[in-house]
């Protein structure tokens, strides 16, 4: 299991464009081959900091995502709302406790 994160930062006005572009994209993203999760965080102390979290089956299924049209679709326009470079990390879950 592979864990993606990734930390997006848009100007304020633009949180409006990016949630509704989510909300019609989730359900495509979710059910790409591979992934087995997709949650959306905000951050609390400053709320035009955002979190995906997505949980990949393998690394190629991330891949195969990242090189889709779909994900080209969703980048395009969400990378047009930053207000700072994001930044991703790929991990390994090591220990979960439910």
């Amino acid at each position: 299991m592979l864990i993606r994160i990734v930390k997006l930062s848009f100007h304020e006005e633009n949180i409006p464009a990016f949630m509704e572009n989510f909300e019609l994209m989730k359900e495509h993203i979710r059910n790409s081959a591979g992934n087995r999760l997709l949650e959306l965080y905000q951050d609390k102390n400053n709320p035009c900091i955002f979190f995906t979290y997505s949980y990949w089956e393998t690394e190629a299924d991330l891949e195969n995502y990242r090189k889709s049209a779909l994900f080209d679709e969703v980048w395009t326009f969400t990378k047009k709302l930053f207000n700072d470079k994001p930044e991703a990390w790929s991990v390994n879950q090591l220990v979960s406790l439910k």
